[in-house]
């Protein structure tokens, strides 16, 4: 986006990506709270998302804690390599608890990996943030499924909400350029609120998955991601309790001096590759 669409650079969120907000908060929030110190803290993430090695390092925002934020981004293919060539038997490993203090998460948190989860996760939360309350159907149907570009809109409030869903490079560029038409003609937005992931099915078809994925198989992976949301204890983002007592205890309030320190960035027009 930084490289082909820099003239939307003034549209686009300024939060972070996951892997970014959570090492920037193991080596503040975590750290403060375990009275560890954050020098001798190592992040590692496991993406299924080949861009995360270089995220890690993109901008001055990446060391918003003081040091790098997360230290080294291992992709999912990887981390199977390497359990594999250490014989690691997963059946005789004893069940453990992660550290509640950043291991909680809602169905919200889980959708993201599938193409339309981002935006079904605001949408649900933006319905709580108008109204007061969270959706009759939390489901929101328009957003799922792998058509490369989906639309829809919804009412929250009384206010009517467009949206769109790209996934895969072509369709981002169909999306944009509605949009650029849109804008040159003086015209009002076709979108409110768009979501765009690069790799086709979103992030359970990511660069860093195994090797082989199909549209059977991505439909097989976003499924299972829909199935453990629908069986979570919190559906909404709003409704993490532990995200509820990071902000009460540490980042304030939203939008507040330290959570736009620590989990928000920017971007800026970057060159394309020289061949």
């Amino acid at each position: 986006m930084e490289k082909f669409h820099d003239d939307m650079i003034p549209h686009f969120s300024s939060c972070k990506s996951p892997q970014a907000m959570v090492g920037a908060l193991a080596k503040t929030y975590y750290a403060e709270k375990m009275g560890l110190d954050p020098a001798k803290i190592y992040v590692v993430s496991v993406m299924p998302c080949t861009a995360k090695k270089f995220e890690i390092i993109r901008s001055k925002e990446m060391r918003s804690s003081g040091f790098q934020d997360v230290d080294t981004s291992l992709t999912t293919r990887e981390l199977a390599r390497m359990i594999k060539q250490s014989g690691i038997n997963f059946k005789a490993l004893a069940e453990e608890q992660p550290d509640h203090l950043l291991g909680a998460y809602t169905g919200a948190g889980t959708i993201f990996g599938a193409t339309g989860g981002v935006m079904e996760a605001a949408l649900r939360t933006s319905h709580f943030l108008i109204t007061g309350e969270n959706p009759e159907r939390i489901d929101f149907q328009k957003t799922r499924g792998l058509e490369g570009v989906k639309e829809g809109k919804t009412v929250i409030g009384g206010h009517e909400i467009r949206f769109a869903v790209a996934h895969g490079l072509g369709n981002v560029e169909t999306v944009l350029t509605r949009v650029r038409e849109a804008r040159d003609a003086g015209t009002e937005p076709p979108y409110h609120f768009i979501e765009v992931m690069a790799c086709p099915g979103g992030c359970v078809g990511g660069g860093g998955q195994p090797y082989g994925v199909t549209d059977k198989l991505r439909a097989k992976r976003a499924a299972g991601l829909y199935q453990e949301d629908q069986a979570g204890l919190w559906r909404c983002a709003h409704e993490n309790p532990y995200i509820q007592k990071l902000y009460e205890d540490f980042l304030g309030e939203p939008l507040g001096e330290k959570s736009e320190q620590l989990l928000h960035t920017s971007y800026r027009p970057r060159a394309t590759y020289r061949r």
